[in-house]
């Protein structure tokens, strides 16, 4: 039986086209994205499980206060400093893809050098921020000497008898256990009120899920900045020789590459949020 091909059967086939009008790159993309969105979130609700399950957990403000230059008591200075790096290298990117859509070579390596140089620089800060806290703080995945009290007491000093008392403290007040010569060095204090009233008692380490929830999820974060790096290197690199030129499709590999360093940045919105400001 003889099956004659009409105009309708034509129209009927439509497998050739992109559903979504766009190419099957920037498809893939999508669902890379998509996927790695549900990654970061099981990350970041699995902390705030966590944390809203312990009695006490380092205050950010306390944690993260020092800055460049030997600064200390300076909340989240440094972070924030952080954070507009890498939101500005969003911007220079967005000029990156516009430039790529007017088929401007030189305008598209400009502004992805500038990219680039901000995802080096956020990657600098952070491995200071990690430097810090490993080796001046001794914070590990294993040890947290961040904590917080939870009951009205007074410090004590020399033989933890009670004489020489010193500062006042209220419960939910931050403090850091130090380390000296190796040895870690735990202040004694004196429970004012409550049932413990008038007992001695040491300072205690926070939860040990926090250093290890935190190199973890910023360490994963900047694995994919870096990645980001390497890649927008690459193409600021094959733009510059001018691959992407005879292409003519308004450089739709910078867009692609501009898709992953948007989401890389909504990432650290998020991990800002959770980290160090709640």
């Amino acid at each position: 039986m003889t099956h004659h091909h009409t105009a309708e059967d034509e129209q009927l086939w439509e497998g050739g086209k992109s559903p979504f009008k766009i190419s099957y790159g920037k498809i893939m993309m999508w669902y890379f994205l998509l996927s790695d969105a549900f990654t970061f979130a099981g990350f970041l609700i699995a902390y705030g499980t966590l944390r809203v399950s312990m009695p006490t957990w380092p205050v950010p403000d306390f944690v993260f206060s020092t800055f460049p230059g030997g600064f200390h008591e300076k909340p989240l200075y440094f972070v924030t400093l952080m954070t507009f790096i890498l939101l500005f290298s969003s911007f220079t990117m967005v000029r990156a893809v516009q430039e790529g859509h007017r088929e401007n070579k030189n305008g598209v390596v400009f502004w992805m050098v500038l990219t680039i140089l901000g995802g080096i620089g956020f990657l600098a800060s952070q491995a200071w921020e990690w430097t810090t806290l490993i080796g001046a703080e001794h914070v590990s995945v294993t040890t947290n000497p961040f904590s917080a009290h939870t009951e009205h007491g007074v410090y004590l000093e020399g033989d933890g008898k009670g004489i020489n008392e010193g500062d006042v403290f209220q419960p939910g007040d931050s403090y850091l256990i130090h380390k000296h010569d190796g040895e870690w060095h735990n202040l004694k204090y004196k429970v004012t009120e409550g049932e413990n009233a008038g007992m001695i008692k040491q300072q205690s380490f926070g939860p040990k899920a926090f250093g290890a929830l935190f190199f973890f999820i910023t360490g994963f974060h900047g694995f994919h900045v870096l990645s980001g790096v390497i890649f927008l290197i690459i193409i600021a690199v094959n733009a510059a020789t001018g691959l992407y030129v005879e292409r003519r499709n308004g450089y739709e590999m910078v867009e692609k590459i501009g898709l992953y360093w948007h989401f890389v940045d909504l990432v650290w919105v998020f991990v800002f949020l959770v980290f160090y400001l709640i």
